[in-house]
């Protein structure tokens, strides 16, 4: 995750520095850092703040699951988490899901996929500000 994003996503959270220092579970130093790009943001820390964003401020209800966006087979879906634990709307969150054919082996892989996938950009502030205007 880049610094710019992390900063983004704490405004649109509307949170101060250590608010969401408190709510990731890190320190305000950490949170400067991230915000500074001093140091990188870590996967635990990256999982979290874009699932808080998503639970305020996305429509889940408009998002279809994944396996219905990605058109995915039912053999791959019997074999994928998400589809297992019925998180097609999470699948971003959920690790070892079959993204584009495979199981990705780590959270980075993982989420070069995820950032420019319609499952999780439907639930992030930007997404839904893009798609109506505000």
């Amino acid at each position: 995750m880049e610094s710019k994003e992390f900063l983004r996503l704490r405004k649109k959270l509307g949170r101060t520095q250590k608010q969401i220092a408190q709510l990731l579970g890190t320190s305000v130093k950490a949170v400067h850092s991230y915000e500074q790009g001093w140091r990188s943001v870590p996967a635990h820390v990256e999982r979290q703040i874009y699932y808080l964003a998503s639970r305020i401020t996305g429509d889940e209800e408009e998002v279809k699951p994944c396996w219905e966006i990605k058109n995915c087979p039912e053999e791959r879906r019997k074999q994928c988490p998400a589809w297992e634990f019925d998180g097609g709307k999470i699948c971003w969150f959920i690790n070892g899901t079959i993204c584009e054919g495979s199981i990705q082996k780590n959270w980075e892989e993982k989420m070069k996929i995820c950032r420019s996938c319609e499952v999780l950009s439907a639930l992030m502030p930007a997404s839904r500000q893009e798609k109506t205007g505000d």
